[in-house]
């Protein structure tokens, strides 16, 4: 520390609480996308690409699930450590995989 400067002790407020329930929301949509899309996979029998795709949702849904198990449990400590650009990447990867999945089911 320099002389002159002065540590502040962060205030964390309701930031930490905040992110952890859109992380909550996050993978309560996507659990909504992969049943959603499972369903629409056996509606008409199962056929081989329609229960590959469902079973790709759910793997899509488990990864987003893990990923945010473990940035809600980093906010958990005093001072959470900030989010990784790999991390980022990788929840986004999932997201837009799953939703792209589910929305190829759909259609």
């Amino acid at each position: 520390m320099t002389p002159g400067t002065r540590t502040v002790e962060r205030d964390p407020g309701l930031q930490p609480e905040r992110t952890r329930l859109a992380w909550r929301r996050t993978t309560l949509t996507g659990a909504a996308v992969a049943v959603l899309a499972a369903k629409s996979a056996l509606h008409a029998g199962p056929s081989a690409p329609g229960v590959m795709a469902g079973a790709l949702c759910a793997v899509l849904w488990l990864g987003l699930l893990g990923l945010a198990h473990r940035r809600i449990g980093a906010l958990a400590g005093p001072r959470p450590a900030a989010l990784t650009p790999r991390m980022a990447g990788a929840a986004v990867l999932c997201a837009v995989a799953l939703a792209v999945c589910g929305a190829a089911l759909v259609l």
